[in-house]
């Protein structure tokens, strides 16, 4: 069984070094690896970005990211990223990694994304310019992601996570004013995942939205943004040969 710990929307800044350090100090004992789900900072600066970066350099376990959209407010995603990579951590858009846990292959999957609705109620590449790039930037964050899964499986993964930031399914988006759901996420990130396979998809951004949801295809999604865990992390249990994804295991609260 691989513990895979996971938390979004942090929003680390100069103000706040240090608060999650503690909790992320017992990931030793109770997780295998930790995705941050985007939105680690409040600005994406790189006073912001060296914060986090501290906050999780010399785990004991692995740690893996995708940025949110406060990581692009200042148009600095690059030094954000750099940032994160000097502190150890795999940052991923449109790309996975493959980590070796208790003689288990586990990889990664991981982008952004973006949003533009889901099924029956989503924008399309049609009218102005505008829209046009506005989907297809969404498609190409969808692409990318299921393109990642789809190499990890041919590397020999055992199991594989999708890692974004926006969300791939409505059903974590309950709690949200509906009318925002577009900007909240895709349909086209959840056919990307069930087109490439996932054994778990992961994300934060929606922060009054709902902890579990579900692809079409089957494959368990977790929002989990802070506010919404209301813990420094929640751990999932992955099983090798395919048990599923248990509801999410108590992690550490912050300052705990």
């Amino acid at each position: 069984m691989i513990r895979v710990a996971a938390v979004g929307d942090i929003h680390l800044g100069p103000g706040s070094a240090g608060t999650l350090r503690p909790a992320f100090d017992t990931l030793g004992g109770c997780a295998d690896l930790l995705l941050l789900a985007g939105d680690l900072t409040r600005h994406g600066t790189r006073e912001e970005a060296r914060v986090v970066a501290a906050e999780v350099a010399g785990l004991a376990v692995p740690v893996v990211a995708v940025l949110g959209n406060h990581d692009y407010q200042s148009d600095q995603p690059d030094v954000v990223t750099a940032e994160l990579v000097a502190g150890g951590v795999h940052v991923l858009e449109g790309d996975g990694v493959m980590l070796g846990v208790r003689g288990i292959t586990v990889g990664v999957a991981g982008t952004k994304g973006f949003g533009g609705g889901f099924a029956g109620r989503s924008a399309t590449e049609f009218g102005e310019p505008e829209m046009k790039a506005f989907i297809r930037y969404s498609r190409t964050c969808a692409e990318g992601l299921g393109r990642a899964l789809g190499e990890l499986r041919a590397g020999g993964s055992t199991l594989r996570v999708a890692l974004t930031h926006f969300s791939p399914v409505p059903d974590t988006l309950a709690g949200e004013p509906p009318e925002i759901y577009p900007f909240l996420g895709s349909y086209l990130l959840a056919e990307a995942i069930d087109g490439a396979g996932a054994d778990l998809a992961v994300h934060g951004h929606a922060h009054l939205g709902t902890e579990h949801g579900m692809t079409a295809g089957g494959v368990r999604v977790r929002n989990v943004a802070m506010p919404v865990i209301d813990r420094a992390f929640a751990v999932y249990h992955l099983s090798p040969d395919g048990g599923g994804v248990p509801e999410g295991q108590p992690g550490s609260r912050v300052g705990t």
